[in-house]
């Protein structure tokens, strides 16, 4: 086909066809809502969210401005399923069809509470709900801090439970807002004024019942730090029943109500003092028992216990008796020793050679060597021999020498 010089000054430049397509379908389609699953979900440095929506037959590229997604209390994802709202129009550097969303509501889940799942998942995952981590409420506390509304029925059922179940308890009480949008922030720099200045045992956080999204605050990630970042235990007082928030997750305790985290973390003083009569009854009778046996046992002994002079007479008596029975025993072992030694006496003189002597007998030695001479043979004639008599000694001479006979 050939072109005249007037269609082809009349043709429309890509910019001047995608301006015209942008306005026409910007002036048509006003602001309408689009189902459709998250796909392709990406967010850049600038904080804008870019992704695709898309049903099983097409798909169409979707935007939404970082001025729009602040205000998002979730986090969309890939293949979740949601309303988007918004307007169509073509993006003209690449002349694309693009959605602009000024809002998204999850399907089939509402935003706040998709918000709240997911910071869940969050916090578990980083241990935050750990059993481990929670820490003992202190029996008796000196001081309680309360963070809650300056005014309201939260704080005043806390304050007269308190004062009344334990008169003597210092309470000290960090205002904060506990709903609206500046809640979170407070909530948590009331916790850590109170961790820092407030000296206080054990801290209540808490509000009045009311619906999801006025308990919005309790389910805040910043206020969930800041009770996990707590030294001191956190009790949650967040007065309702069925929701659970994620305050309550992480609080070391959990009460239903302010009144009764009011009394999970006081004693009650009247109950404290009948245990303590029951313990002073307990210890009386105790005692009493104790003191009873005691003299039962210093009765028995009493009666058991002879007169201590009857004792010392009769061990003198058994003293004196073994005293004669050992100078018996000793006068019998020196007349025995004395008989043996006796009898050994009279065996000596029997053996010695001296008795020998005395009934006429005589020891004749050797002049040479001063041996006895036993064998007349050995003599020599003319040799000298000494004899010993009972009475002195003699000196002789041999003479002859009378060997004896054979048959001798």
């Amino acid at each position: 086909m050939q072109l005249s010089l007037e269609t082809a000054a009349s043709a429309l430049t890509v910019s001047q066809l995608t301006r015209r397509v942008r306005t026409t379908l910007e002036s048509r389609i006003d602001g309408l809502w689009v189902a459709g699953e998250v796909s392709n979900f990406r967010v850049p440095p600038s904080g804008h969210f870019y992704f695709s929506l898309k049903d099983a037959q097409c798909q169409i590229a979707a935007v939404m401005f970082r001025s729009a997604n602040q205000l998002l209390p979730f986090m969309p994802e890939d293949g979740m399923h949601v309303l988007a709202y918004g307007r169509v129009s073509v993006y003209e550097a690449r002349g694309s069809l693009q959605l602009y969303v000024d809002s998204i509501e999850p399907r089939g889940q509402g935003s706040i509470q998709l918000a709240i799942e997911q910071l869940k998942q969050r916090l578990a995952a980083e241990g935050f709900f750990s059993a481990d981590r929670k820490r003992p409420l202190p029996f008796l506390p000196e001081a309680v801090g309360i963070v809650t509304a300056a005014t309201g029925a939260a704080i005043h059922d806390m304050l007269v439970t308190l004062r009344a179940r334990m008169p003597a308890l210092r309470i000290i009480v960090r205002p904060s807002s506990v709903q609206g949008k500046e809640a979170a922030p407070e909530i948590a720099a009331a916790i850590a004024d109170l961790n820092r200045h407030g000296q206080v045992d054990v801290i209540l956080v808490g509000r009045g019942g009311g619906s999801l999204e006025d308990l919005w605050a309790f389910n805040d990630e910043r206020v969930a730090r800041a009770i996990a970042a707590s030294r001191i235990p956190v009790v949650s007082a967040v007065g309702h029943e069925v929701d659970v928030t994620v305050a309550d997750l992480v609080a070391d305790r959990r009460a239903p109500t302010p009144t009764g985290a009011a009394s999970l973390v006081v004693p009650d003083r009247r109950d404290l003092l009948a245990v303590l009569t029951s313990l002073e009854s307990t210890l009386a009778a105790g005692i009493t028992r104790q003191i009873e046996r005691q003299r039962d046992r210093l009765d028995g002994a009493r009666y058991r216990l002879r007169d201590p002079r009857q004792a010392l007479k009769a061990l003198q008596l058994r003293i004196d008796e073994l005293s004669e029975r050992l100078q018996r025993a000793m006068n019998a072992g020196v007349r025995a020793a004395r008989q043996n030694l006796e009898h050994c006496v009279e065996r000596l003189e029997a053996l010695s050679p001296l008795a020998v002597l005395h009934r006429g007998y005589s020891i004749a030695r050797r002049a040479s060597d001063n041996s006895v001479v036993r064998d007349a043979t050995i003599l020599e004639a003319r040799e000298t021999l000494h004899l010993t008599f009972d009475r002195g000694t003699a000196a002789v001479r041999v003479d002859s020498i009378q060997r004896p006979r054979r048959d001798e």
